[in-house]
Parts: structure tokens; sequence; C-alpha cells
């Protein structure tokens, strides 16, 4: 058995340690207490980049979300390919972070593949109303499912919905959000939760390279905002609110500015797909 020397191992060690806070930073912040969304509020989202010096891309960064999706700014393309998805199920975690439901899976839920890049699921949660707009329009909520590579890079997916028949993914949460209302900060084990049950119902999407829209508003986010719009109820968007405490009406950070970046409609070659 070969003995590897000590320096190797504690430098070995460090680089870990330093991957993994890297891993750490990039991600969204879970105690969501030190800001909020109030447009006049010295914690509101003009602000957040002075409240931590590691959240100051959300007042500097240059390619910041969320954004309008408008046709004349959109290339329509068919090289990005459809959206390589290998989900599976996983135990879960359904938790109030102070602004938004979370729903976090405990172990291997699957990934998504861009540009040969596997990035793990390790989240989705809900905006209302929805943070991104297309054509100006903003619809009744929006859901991220949060990705990570191995190196710390963070790929999310996006679905809208407007109000109209239940989302059934959404369904089958209601009874452990009505549980949960009651509970300030809390926390739900849920059982085995299917990604796969969340519908897409298009191939067609949006890609751009944005940020978190949470702080620390970490900057070179790989977005894919899937084009159908989806319906959800008054009152699955109303529990949502409600089951997080924070007395406020809306988690919608506003739209960041552009500053040129390219926008990308995925459309497939094929006929298949409305």
């Amino acid at each position: 058995m070969v003995k590897l020397p000590t320096q190797f191992l504690v430098c070995s060690f460090f680089i870990l340690l330093a991957l993994h806070s890297f891993s750490v930073r990039s991600q969204e912040v879970e105690d969501e207490s030190e800001f909020d969304y109030g447009a006049n509020s010295t914690k509101g989202p003009a602000r957040w980049g002075e409240i931590h010096a590691e959240w100051g891309a959300c007042s500097n960064g240059t390619m910041q979300s969320p954004i309008d999706m408008s046709n004349e700014r959109v290339n329509i393309v068919s090289h990005l390919g459809r959206l390589k998805k290998s989900y599976k199920p996983s135990n879960a975690t359904l938790r109030n972070r102070g602004h938004d439901m979370m729903l976090r899976w405990e172990d291997e839920a699957g990934a998504i593949e861009i540009n040969g890049t596997e990035y793990v699921l390790h989240q989705c949660h809900w905006h209302s109303p929805s943070e991104h707009t297309i054509n100006g329009r903003r619809y009744d909520l929006e859901l991220h499912m949060v990705h990570e590579s191995a190196d710390g890079k963070v790929a999310v997916i996006g679905i809208m919905y407007k109000i109209g028949r239940p989302d059934s993914f959404l369904s089958s949460l209601m009874d452990h959000l009505e549980a949960i209302t009651d509970i300030t900060d809390g926390e739900r084990a849920v059982g085995v939760i299917d990604p796969r049950h969340i519908k897409f119902g298009s191939r067609k999407y949006y890609r751009y390279i944005g940020s978190l829209t949470v702080p620390p508003c970490t900057e070179n986010v790989v977005w894919s905002i899937v084009r159908k719009v989806r319906t959800v109820t008054r009152e699955q968007v109303r529990l949502l609110r409600v089951a997080v405490h924070d007395d406020s009406d809306t988690n919608a950070r506003p739209l960041q500015s552009i500053n040129n970046r390219s926008i990308q409609l995925y459309r497939p070659d094929d006929k298949e797909e409305n």
C-alpha cells in the first residue's frame, strides 16, 4: 500500500475544502431573514448589495436576473438541443426559508446536462408573481429548479404559471404545505418526491446567462426558461405565500438590465412539438 506524504494529504484537504466553500457561496442563502422585497425597505432589492460585501453582485453585477424576454431581443435557434434531463425519485424536505418555500432533495435526484456538463438537481422553490417576464408580461407564479455542477457552477430551469387548472405537482404537496403554515421557519420531511412529476409541457425554452435572483446574486448562472406557460390555481399560489409568514404579497425580484446579453429561444427542427 502506497503511503502518501502528509503535505500532500493536507494540501488535498484544503483544496477540497475550498471547492466546497465555493460551492456553498455560489448557492442561494437558506436563511432569508436578512433581506426582504420591500421597494422602499433598507433591506429591499435595491439595497441587497450593501448588506454584505459578498452580496455586492446584487448591486454592481452586469449579468443579473431576472430579465424580460421580448421578441425583438430573442434569437430563435435549433442548435441548443433539447434539455437532457435524467431525474429520479429521492427523499425530500420542505423548508420555509423566510421568503419562499423550498423543496430540497436529500439524496441523488438526478441531473440535467448542458454543453457536456452535468448539473445535479438540489432543490426547487417558487416565486410569486413570476420574476421573469415574456414581452413585458408578468405571470402569477414561477418555479426554479436549481442545479449545481461538480465544480460549483449553477444552472436553473424556470417554469412560469398563470391562473387556471391546478398544477399536479403542487397538488401533491398541498397537505405538506398546509401542515407547515403554522411553523415559522419550519421544515418538514415529505418522503420520496419524483422531480419527473414537474411538468414542462414543451421542448421550447429560452436560454441566457444570468444570476441567482436572491442574494448573493452569483453570476454566470445558466438559465433555461420553459417557453410554455403552465397553469396553477389561485389557492395554490395563495398557500405558497401564506406558508411563508413574511407578511409580503410578493417574493419577486424586479427586472434587471439586460446589458446586451444574448437571449436564445430553442425551437426544435421537427414538427412534433407545439
